[in-house]
């Protein structure tokens, strides 16, 4: 089979029956990408403006341009959208410029079958074409969600350290600093924020720094007060060991899950639930063994905080991810649906497929 054969196949994989092919702007506000994925995606993208200086991004992604144009038809509607074209990032290497395919399901009734119809829309691009021997890797959020929220620690550091997760780098830091004893603060502790806020225009004033031309005083006193809040709450250290066990657990899923139950049962917390559901998750993937080697990865995550359940990548031959995946139920209430909606998806590179392809 061609090349032009196969996209034209794949074409026809995310333009099916009761599938509405996506045709977003190439030009989006990149206010969302900012508010959902942070600065560190937001490094990526490829900004311009316009003459009336409105700021738009080239395409970063199908995924956020889809979520909100189906609010317009209703967040509650079920719905499933494929794309297939370019998008647009900044890349170390390689073009910025790439084309990707891909599948959501928002809204539907069943999110159990949701998934199982993504997962095999992976199997269907993968045989397309015919990668020998993927791998994947796949993580849970609602397990690391139900760790978290057993973990015996002040109720502060919960969102933060949630935050960080996969983010290896970042989590890491965290939990080796709140292993040390804290530093005291230098500063004007125990008085009212309404006085530090004096305080830091004070000295902002006689440094001579603009006070609207950064964070304003109150923004620096409120947090300066939650920082003082942070110092005096502390995570016991055998919470942070149970974090750090945790998220060093990789390997064959079925063993690595087991090695979760048991640091549970050791550490007293109950991940019944939602570990009985991480089994069904992973049965689903396993199913057939069409995707390949299956790893668990207990700190594996999207850096996206409106992911939710299970997330999974597939790579090829030389490593490079060739498909990724997973439910973001979050996303839509995010972006003003009010409430949870159910929403899953995978996105393929077209380009690394294709070098996979047999000549």
């Amino acid at each position: 089979m061609t090349a032009a054969a196969r996209r034209e196949a794949l074409k026809g994989l995310v333009s099916g029956e009761g599938v509405t092919f996506a045709t977003t702007p190439i030009l989006i506000p990149p206010a969302p990408y900012f508010d959902l994925a942070g600065e560190e995606f937001g490094a990526r993208m490829i900004l311009t403006t316009a003459a009336d200086g409105a700021e738009f991004c080239l395409r970063p992604d199908f995924t956020l341009p889809i979520a909100m144009g189906h609010l317009e038809a209703g967040a509650a509607t079920p719905a499933a959208y494929g794309y297939l074209g370019p998008v647009f990032r900044q890349r170390a290497e390689g073009p910025a410029e790439f084309d990707q395919a891909g599948l959501e399901l928002l809204a539907q009734p069943d999110p159990e079958a949701a998934l199982e119809r993504i997962i095999g829309f992976a199997r269907n691009v993968l045989e397309l074409y015919a990668v020998a021997e993927p791998s994947v890797r796949v993580g849970s959020i609602d397990l690391f969600e139900t760790l978290l929220a057993a973990c015996d620690m002040p109720d502060v550091w919960r969102p933060r350290i949630r935050a960080r997760f996969g983010h290896p780098e970042a989590m890491a830091r965290l939990l080796d600093r709140l292993a040390d004893p804290h530093k005291p603060m230098e500063g004007p502790k125990g008085m009212a924020a309404a006085d530090i806020a004096d305080w830091v225009r004070e000295l902002m004033l006689s440094g001579g720094l603009s006070l609207s031309e950064s964070r304003s005083p109150e923004e620096i006193a409120r947090r300066y007060v939650e920082k003082q809040a942070l110092e005096a709450a502390q995570v016991p250290g055998e919470t942070i060991a149970l974090l750090k066990a945790y998220l060093a657990i990789s390997g064959e899923a079925g063993a690595a899950l087991g090695r979760i139950a048991d640091l549970a049962v050791n550490a007293n917390i109950y991940l019944g639930t939602t570990l009985e559901v991480t089994h069904q998750r992973l049965a689903q993937l396993r199913n057939g063994n069409a995707l390949g080697s299956l790893t668990f990865d207990a700190g594996f995550s999207p850096r996206l905080d409106y992911y939710t359940g299970i997330t999974f990548e597939v790579t090829g031959r030389d490593g490079a991810v060739l498909a990724s995946g997973g439910q973001y139920d979050r996303l839509l209430n995010r972006l003003g649906a009010g409430s949870d909606i159910p929403a899953v998806g995978c996105a393929v590179w077209v380009a690394r497929l294709e070098k996979e392809a047999p000549r």
